[in-house]
């Protein structure tokens, strides 16, 4: 009888997107294992344990931190793989999050406001490479729409690291000069409470001046925001299973083609109330964005909308493309596809009842639409991206 894999797994259990690698490591074990797991919950910035030195086992999993961390793991000689991405010039392979369609995921949903001004709240340049790629992305597809992105950091360096204090009032200075009403994205939902605090001290109103979206998706943090905070889903869990997977091959001999691997796109956004905003002079286009937001899924027409026009009604269809840069028919589709892909990552109803409940008459034509949009059927979406 082979030998039970010992497994290591470092990875901390404070915020949502760690404990989503651990059901992805969990599953993966549940459906190739049985391995024999090593864990003791820690912190990200905890140093490593002393027992690893002396270690025998066959495979580490880790979210690698610091400098310390790495060089007591690749003493260990033992077959690792990194899912924190901390420091790129390791040579333990990393598995992560695909940081432009975060990024343009998070920009999409601020614009789709129907907002002009963007900007982007982060941690100092350098402290983690993903942090600064999602930065990067956001400010690239904020300049491609023809505006200018404003981007805070915070302290840049450690030695000369501010206090909670002093960065809120530096953060609320920083919020004050924006011009509003201002769409921000911030690097991840610890931000995105720290920000949700500074537009409080500066007196500013979430989400009808400040529209604030986050990453991770940490239900417990986002929720105890004031008000509940935005968050893109990355889905954390693929990305463990994907680590699991690849440190299995590793552990029976196989080379990892590729240093970094990064999955995506993300699962989707958790809409709370910091982006319940429209951001839209012309009232009649205000209007019938609402409209269909709150009726897509009930099989409106955009026939329906137009009628509902206060003013001009003969125009409303050319306003609406001008301002929002979509057809009333393209904003209906894409808001009945936006249910349907949260119906099918969060439930186990039926493709013909998804169909049913996101507003499409027939699942025939909605299994060809959702494939036109996404290049996967429903079912492939729903095996590829579903939390299990």
């Amino acid at each position: 009888m082979p030998e039970i894999p010992h497994v290591a797994l470092l990875v901390e259990t404070s915020r949502e997107y760690a404990r989503g690698l651990l059901r992805g490591v969990a599953r993966y074990q549940q459906e190739y294992g049985p391995w024999s797991i090593y864990f003791e919950p820690h912190g990200l910035d905890d140093p490593p344990p002393d027992w690893l030195s002396d270690w025998k086992g066959h495979g580490i999993l880790a979210r690698i931190n610091s400098r310390e961390t790495a060089e007591k793991i690749l003493a260990t000689g033992i077959p690792a793989v990194d899912v924190r991405g901390a420091l790129p010039d390791l040579s333990i392979p990393f598995i992560g999050v695909d940081n432009r369609p975060v990024a343009q995921l998070g920009y999409e949903h601020l614009r789709n406001l129907g907002l002009r001004s963007f900007a982007f709240c982060g941690t100092p340049r350098g402290e983690n490479p993903n942090q600064d790629n999602r930065c990067d992305w956001f400010v690239e597809l904020v300049e491609q729409g023809g505006q200018a992105c404003d981007v805070w950091l915070g302290a840049q360096s450690k030695q000369h690291a501010a206090t909670w204090e002093e960065q809120q009032q530096d953060m609320a200075r920083w919020l004050r000069n924006l011009p509003k009403p201002v769409g921000i994205m911030t690097c991840h939902d610890d931000r995105g409470q720290q920000l949700l605090d500074a537009c409080r001290r500066a007196n500013l109103s979430v989400p009808d001046e400040v529209a604030v979206i986050s990453v991770d998706n940490d239900p417990y943090l986002c929720n105890i925001c004031t008000p509940p905070l935005s968050s893109i889903d990355v889905n954390p869990s693929r990305i463990g299973f994907a680590a699991a997977e690849l440190l299995g091959r590793m552990m029976q001999g196989e080379q990892p083609e590729r240093q970094v691997t990064t999955l995506g796109p993300p699962r989707g956004i958790a809409a709370r109330r910091s982006t319940e905003m429209l951001a839209i002079d012309d009232e009649d286009v205000a209007a019938a964005l609402r409209y269909i937001r709150e009726h897509a899924t009930e099989g409106i027409r955009a026939s329906q909308v137009v009628s509902r026009a206060a003013k001009a009604p003969s125009t409303l269809e050319r306003r609406f493309k001008k301002t929002l840069g979509r057809t009333i028919k393209a904003e209906i589709t894409r808001v009945k596809l936006s249910r349907a892909r949260l119906l099918l990552t969060e439930t186990e109803y039926p493709i013909a009842t998804i169909a049913e409940r996101a507003g499409f008459a027939e699942a025939k034509y909605f299994c060809e639409v959702f494939r036109k949009h996404h290049n996967a059927t429903a079912t492939e979406y729903r095996r590829r991206f579903r939390d299990e």
